[in-house]
């Protein structure tokens, strides 16, 4: 049975109704899948906003450390990642490894993104104008992303936001 994962635990969440999932290769039932309501929804965003006010205190050095780590663990456990892939969403492992490498890339630009999320200053841009940009944390975000990417296109998400 495949729960959610919020603030570092795997819940059931509030909902009792549950999805089968099909190895669409053989029609076969794999696993199944609790279906997450509005309640599930509400407490994530709120357990988000609550982390998202200490994550906006980490240096840029600090958050880029935690996707170098996030990026290692990718490719330690790209087999496994690629064969989990490959059962959901019918790829051939070589595809689901190759779309998983593309998002690895992706981590890794962002944990070099504190060279990109320092500003910019401009002295004199105008007659006794200066000018200045800075970048900061604004809040939380949320992706919906199509299932036949279901690794890739979040990786090219969440680590640049």
């Amino acid at each position: 049975m495949i729960s959610n994962f919020i603030n570092g635990q795997i819940t059931k969440g509030s909902s009792t109704k549950k999805l089968d999932i099909y190895n669409p290769a053989t029609g076969e039932i794999i696993n199944s899948v609790y279906c997450s309501n509005k309640n599930d929804l509400f407490e994530t965003v709120n357990i988000a906003k609550k982390s998202f006010y200490e994550w906006s205190k980490y240096t840029a050095l600090k958050r880029s450390r935690i996707l170098s780590n996030y990026k290692s663990l990718l490719n330690e456990n790209i087999d496994v990642i690629s064969e989990i892939v490959s059962k959901e969403h019918g790829k051939t492992i070589e595809d689901a490894k190759g779309s998983i490498t593309r998002g690895i890339e992706v981590v890794e630009f962002a944990s070099g993104i504190p060279h990109l999320v320092k500003g910019n200053f401009s002295q004199n841009v105008g007659t006794n104008i200066d000018s200045w940009d800075f970048r900061e944390p604004i809040g939380v975000c949320s992706g919906i992303t199509p299932f036949n990417f279901p690794a890739m296109v979040p990786m090219w998400m969440f680590p640049i936001a």
